[in-house]
């Protein structure tokens, strides 16, 4: 499919593995979302988190997930695909799916040393609490106006190109 990267992790690989990077002294950043079609704005946000580490995590919605959020039609792109993209990306270390409303819990488990969200998710990041009481940091990045999935699904279905 494509040259793979990065490694996709279950929940306990994960953990186990976080503890490797925590003895190794590496600082490990973790981000979360959809990703149902990838476009250049996910991508700039993806170099942009993995800039503020040694190692990124990306944890995406299961295609369950992604559609109680985004509504029937989505994902557009089935998650074992977004997996394999996104272990492509030389930005991404580690993919790990999850199902549950938000990856808190995941979070809590991993407890990266730096929680990022799109800016347009400020009002609520889920893990923040957690990641913050362990002395972790939580950073937003601006988001590429240019480009949103829903923005582009609309576009396409009116008959536009993005």
């Amino acid at each position: 499919m494509f040259k793979i990267l990065g490694r996709f992790y279950n929940h306990a690989e994960l953990i186990e593995q976080r503890q490797r990077w925590r003895q190794e002294g590496k600082t490990v950043v973790f981000t979360n979302g959809c990703y149902d079609l990838l476009h250049p704005g996910h991508i700039k946000t993806l170099e942009a988190a993995r800039s503020l580490g040694d190692v990124l995590i990306l944890a995406l919605n299961s295609d369950d997930g992604t559609c109680r959020m985004k509504g029937p039609a989505r994902p557009i792109i089935p998650e074992n695909e977004r997996v394999g993209l996104a272990l492509a990306l030389q930005a991404v270390d580690a993919v790990t799916l999850f199902d549950e409303e938000t990856p808190r819990a995941l979070i809590a488990a991993v407890l990266p040393d730096v929680l990022v969200k799109g800016a347009d998710w400020s009002h609520f990041v889920a893990g923040r609490e957690e990641v913050e009481a362990a002395g972790g940091k939580v950073v937003t990045l601006p988001l590429e106006s240019d480009y949103s999935t829903t923005n582009i699904v609309k576009l396409i279905a009116a008959g536009h190109h993005p």
